[in-house]
């Protein structure tokens, strides 16, 4: 291959990662990052621990803590690997919703899908891989066969609980309110105008968020919040040969679940960027817009004025003409 090719191939590749491209290999690798951890804390959790010999006991209910805290700390480390240069979406229910509210460009949105999806995928392959034979194991002792095994299937992605039964309402509804608050939550800890968090702590809240959230609601669907989460690992179990369990998403109790887990993520991340901006980000558009003035998008912070420079001004002028206050603690 000449210099003049290969040149032009690095050239090539620079302008990918300048444009779009880059956001769209940031969400992949971000979203790869998140199943990676999450579904691997699954993993270990049902069929790590009890097949390696390290459980001595049952957890029983514990379990759900290392599940619980896994997804976030996956979230977390997400989010740092990608938030520099895509904002770490990673999560298409998000994107819509920066979409809807946040002036993000529409023309991005299905590109970020389809980067989320295929970056989920290729996680949950990862973890397929690594937790095979754990697997294997976990079914050999069970004495069941992979092909429609609830239990082993939801290493990858999400089902309803039982008490539900084939209903459609209770799932749809959970994952609804899970995601509203998920993004209601994010919105807030990235305004600038409110109280977000400080010295590169966000990733570490919008985790916590999440193991929140897994804490408080995540029995009832699994809280996939997140379309990606969910259908791309479903995906992946599909073809490892989960068959109905996975597609369409059948069990003994449930039946054709695959598109909850994407709908209703999707109406519950516009329903939360709705609840943040009515309650709290149009108020705080208000105090800081002088009267008269009209406001910026939502999330964005307000340019100075001519009458805020003046006030500052002068607010700062009458504080150096104060003289030093010393503490009445000394």
């Amino acid at each position: 291959m000449s210099a003049t090719n290969t040149r032009h191939q690095t050239n090539g590749l620079a302008r990918l990662r300048q444009t779009t491209g880059g956001e769209l290999l940031a969400e992949f690798l971000g979203t790869a990052i998140l199943i990676l951890l999450g579904c691997g804390s699954v993993a270990v959790a049902l069929a790590g621990l009890p097949g390696s010999g390290r459980q001595t006991a049952d957890f029983g209910p514990a379990n759900w803590l290392i599940i619980a805290f896994g997804w976030g700390l996956a979230v977390v480390f997400a989010v740092y690997a990608a938030g520099g240069v895509s904002g770490a979406h990673i999560n298409p229910a998000v994107t819509l919703a920066m979409a809807v509210r946040r002036a993000f460009p529409w023309v991005k949105v299905v590109p970020y899908w389809i980067a989320q999806i295929l970056g989920a995928f290729a996680g949950a392959a990862v973890v397929y891989a690594v937790y095979y034979d754990a697997i294997n194991a976990f079914l050999q002792a069970a004495g069941t066969p992979k092909s429609g095994d609830v239990a082993t299937f939801s290493i990858f992605a999400t089902f309803p609980a039982e008490y539900f039964g084939d209903g459609i309402w209770g799932p749809l509804v959970d994952q609804i309110v899970g995601t509203a608050i998920l993004v209601m939550l994010v919105a807030a800890l990235i305004d600038s105008r409110n109280q977000a968090p400080q010295s590169n702590f966000g990733p570490w809240a919008i985790g916590f968020v999440v193991v929140a959230i897994g804490l408080s609601f995540g029995t009832n669907a699994g809280y996939a919040i997140n379309p990606a989460r969910d259908f791309g690992p479903r995906m992946l179990a599909w073809i490892a040969g989960w068959g109905d369990a996975a597609m369409p998403g059948n069990g003994d109790w449930f039946s054709n679940y695959w598109w909850i887990p994407i709908a209703g993520p999707l109406v519950g991340g516009v329903v939360g960027i709705l609840i943040y901006d009515f309650f709290i980000g149009q108020v705080l558009v208000a105090r800081e817009t002088p009267f008269g003035v009209e406001g910026p998008p939502p999330g964005r912070v307000p340019e100075p004025t001519d009458e805020t420079v003046t006030r500052t001004s002068s607010e700062e002028a009458i504080s150096e003409s104060r003289p030093p206050q010393t503490s009445t603690s000394e």
